[in-house]
């Protein structure tokens, strides 16, 4: 074995470890979410996080440029950073929330945990980008439940030991939503 074969077996290790990191860390998180545990949850996103998820439009084939209403200059579902994140917190936290009471029952899916790139290096990684599919199941009161399916494409920061959430851009694949509220988080 050569010191380049050795450097590439290395190099695939190193990004094996990594992609398992960030999928536990993504799993993590979800388990956090279904135990309603959003105290530790928030300490997950960075300060500076942006969380979006752009509305999504039926187009004829070939607008596929239209299909997602547009970052920062159209509406979309969410457009939140850490302080509102942390006000709807509180807001379920009261104990009064309309859509909470009585609290939903969630399970967050994670699956297809793909790393799609670590800067400066996959060895020294301080940011990672990364895509993942998810399915969301609620059950509410009796006979409410809603299903939801997507993908996220989320950026993690290194933050000490772990991970913090930078930035979370969340692409649902229903373009109409059947759910009576969207309090819970994706």
């Amino acid at each position: 074995m050569t010191d380049r074969d050795v450097d590439q077996q290395d190099g695939r290790l190193a990004r094996l470890l990594l992609a398992q990191e960030v999928a536990d860390f993504l799993y993590r998180e979800a388990e956090l979410l279904d135990e309603r545990r959003y105290e530790d949850w928030l300490a997950l996103l960075a300060d500076d996080i942006r969380y979006w998820m752009p509305m999504r439009r039926n187009v004829k084939f070939g607008e596929d440029e239209r299909e997602f209403t547009r970052e920062a200059s159209d509406i979309a579902w969410f457009d939140e950073g850490k302080e509102t994140l942390t006000r709807r917190v509180r807001q379920i936290q009261t104990g009064i929330h309309w859509a909470e009471e009585p609290q939903s029952r969630i399970a967050h899916l994670v699956t297809n945990v793909q790393l799609l790139e670590a800067t400066p290096s996959v060895t020294d990684a301080q940011e990672v980008a990364t895509r993942c599919r998810f399915l969301i199941y609620r059950n509410r009161v009796e006979t409410e439940t809603d299903l939801l399916v997507g993908k996220r494409e989320d950026r993690l920061r290194r933050a000490g030991e772990g991970w913090q959430i930078a930035r979370r851009k969340i692409i649902l694949d229903q373009n109409v939503l059947l759910s009576k509220n969207l309090t819970f988080f994706f």
